[in-house]
Parts: structure tokens; C-alpha cells; sequence
């Protein structure tokens, strides 16, 4: 199996096996303002949203996680079936592999998600550094492999820094992602991988006219961190060295979130998200929805019922939040009161 398709197989084993969480999201710095009299029924709270076109029953999206290799179609079958069943966003993991390679096998662990979700919000995923190769008509190939409703571009330097055979030139990228947005058939996502996206760069994004801006902040998977162990398998020691102590590196999800909604309309809110208190603080902060990958990945293990389980567990604990800060809409909770303290603040302060 090729050395792209090899690599997603070695991500999802390293997930699920060590140590690649990291914490500092800013969420706990938070707090939502209690309303005890909210004068609002908690079964009639609407969680519907409008998104990028779509509705949404809920303002969740099943982040980027996989594909490109055989071994992740139960996984992708799986969350995308949730995705169809609860009304919520999916995307898949960086389609590279199923454009370059001619492969059944890796080609499936995409057009799964489709053939599992119909009608679902599903989005594509390819890297801003392959935009350099790729022109604007591969970009479509990857939007028709899944039938996607859009199309995410990631930027994920640090990782490839880390990698040893990482693709470490980001020039030109964002005139590549400029050139996208213009023109492909789909919404364009501009994602981050886990170290967050400041104001300056939300607002480079926004006069480049993409369409969403998510932005996987500080303080959840670290992909330095996965790097290192993939590093250390290998015997590249510097590279290992240099993931671990960039391990938590980045803008914490929290201040990403008021940052780049202070310049974009739409912005979904991920890196460390674990439960619906926190997508309920993101909305509050301005986000248009909360996205979470790996509470997802084991559930996506046992089968499609455990991933529509743990999205079940989270519209309650958003209801919840809703419930108790009066917000009978997600539109009325992106008004909610909230109170910034601790580091955050003076992170936002400085």
C-alpha cells in the first residue's frame, strides 16, 4: 500500500493508542451567564440551523477525521450513517490518497460516506499545499468523488513540518485557496488542524473569499504530537524531538473562535470541543456551529448506533445550556451573555 494511504492507517492506530491530547482550549475560561427564569419549554428548543445553504438539525459537525485506506470504511460508514440519522455535518479526512492512487479499496473509504448518507451535509477535504499541484477541475474530481455539499481546504504546517516526509513549502497557498473559492462548483471551508487561526490570517481567508473559516484550535488532538510518535517509529529523532515540544503549540479554541467570528460570518468552532456545554460557549462566542473528531472515532468503531448515541448525549447537553441561558434559538443563543476570565482573557487582553 502506498506511503500516503500507509500514513492514514498509522494516524487512526495512533489516535486510538497513545497519548494525543492536549489541553488549554480556553472553554473553562468561559462562562455563560445563568438564567434562572428562562420562560422557554426545554423539549421545544429549535437546534436547527441554517449552514452554508443546508439546513442542520443541530449545529454539530463530525470533523475531518479519515479515508484513504480500506482499513477506515467501517469508520466512514459509520458516521456518516449518524450524520444521515441525527441531521448533522460530516467531513472526510484529506482525499489525496483517492486522487492520486487507483485503488478500489482507498477510492471506498470515501464514496462510503455518500452511499451511508444521502441526504446528509457532507464536505471533502483536500491540503492547501496540494493546491499547488492541484488544478481547480482535481479539486471538482475530489468534490464529485463524494457527492460533496462543500469542499475543505486544511492547513496543517506544523504536521508536515514534523513529518519527515513533510511538504514544507506553504508559498503561494493563499492565492491558491483564492484561486478555489472563485471558482469551484461548492462552498469553500478553510480548516485548521489543531493550532488555531488568528484575526490576521481569518481576515486574509475572508478577503479571499472563502465561504467558512473552522478553526481547529489549541487544545485537543495534536498533530505535532502524532507526528512525534510516527517519528519515533521511524527513527527520525529530531523530528520526533521537534513534535513533542511544539505539542501544543497554537491560538486555544476559544480565542480563535471570537477572533475569526469578529471577521467572518461563518465559522465552526473545533479543536478540544467535548461535549454540548462547550459548543453551547463557542455558539455564545460567535460561532455558527461546534465541530469535534476524536469522541467520535471510537463510537465510529463499534458501529453507526454508538456515533448516534454520543451525538444524542451531546444535543442534550446543548439543549441544556440553551435551557438555561433562555435561548429558545441557536440564533438567540449567539446573544447570550458570557463573562471571559482567567488566561483567556488576558490572552485577549495582550
Amino acid at each position: 500500500m502506498p506511503e500516503t494511504s500507509d500514513r492514514k492507517d498509522d494516524h487512526i492506530r495512533i489516535i486510538e493508542e497513545e497519548d494525543v491530547e492536549t489541553s488549554g482550549t480556553g472553554f473553562g475560561d468561559i462562562d455563560l451567564v445563568h438564567e434562572a427564569l428562562p420562560e422557554i419549554h426545554r423539549d421545544e428548543i429549535d437546534t436547527s440551523i441554517e449552514f452554508l445553504g443546508h439546513e442542520l438539525a443541530a449545529p454539530i459537525v463530525i470533523e475531518s477525521m479519515t479515508g484513504g485506506h480500506p482499513n477506515t470504511t467501517k469508520i466512514n460508514r459509520s458516521l456518516a450513517g449518524a450524520a444521515q440519522d441525527v441531521g448533522v455535518a460530516m467531513g472526510v479526512g484529506s482525499q489525496r490518497a483517492g486522487l492520486e492512487l487507483e485503488d478500489d479499496g482507498v477510492l471506498e473509504s470515501y464514496t462510503v460516506v455518500r452511499e451511508a448518507a444521502p441526504d446528509a451535509f457532507l464536505y471533502g477535504n483536500v491540503g492547501a499545499a496540494q493546491l499547488l499541484e492541484y488544478d481547480v477541475e482535481a479539486v471538482e474530481r475530489a468534490v464529485d468523488m463524494i457527492e460533496a455539499d462543500a469542499m475543505a481546504i486544511h492547513l496543517n504546517f506544523l504536521q508536515e513540518a514534523v513529518q519527515p516526509e513533510g511538504d514544507v513549502d506553504a508559498r503561494g497557498c493563499l492565492e491558491a485557496i483564492e484561486r478555489v473559492a472563485s471558482a469551484l462548483s461548492v462552498p469553500v471551508i478553510v480548516k485548521e488542524t489543531g493550532n488555531g487561526i488568528s484575526r490576521s490570517t481569518a481576515e486574509r481567508l475572508t478577503d479571499a473569499g472563502v465561504d467558512a473559516i473552522d478553526v481547529a484550535g489549541k487544545g485537543g488532538t495534536t498533530w505535532s504530537g502524532i507526528e512525534s510518535y510516527r517519528a519515533a517509529a521511524v527513527g527520525a529523532r529530531r523530528q520526533e524531538q521537534v513534535g513533542q515540544l511544539f505539542r501544543a503549540w497554537g491560538v486555544p479554541t476559544a480565542v480563535s473562535t471570537l477572533e475569526s467570528s469578529a471577521v467572518h460570518e461563518t465559522v465552526i468552532a473545533s479543536g478540544g470541543v467535548r461535549s454540548g456545554l462547550d459548543i453551547a460557549k463557542a455558539i455564545a462566542l460567535g460561532a455558527s456551529a461546534g465541530g469535534l473528531a476524536k469522541p467520535f472515532l471510537s463510537p465510529a468503531g463499534q458501529g453507526q448506533e454508538a456515533v448516534v448515541d454520543t451525538l444524542e448525549t451531546l444535543l442534550l447537553e446543548l439543549k441544556t445550556a440553551m435551557f438555561v441561558t433562555g435561548s429558545a434559538t441557536v440564533e438567540e443563543l449567539q446573544e447570550a451573555e458570557y463573562v471571559v476570565l482567567g488566561r483567556t482573557r488576558e490572552y485577549l487582553e495582550g
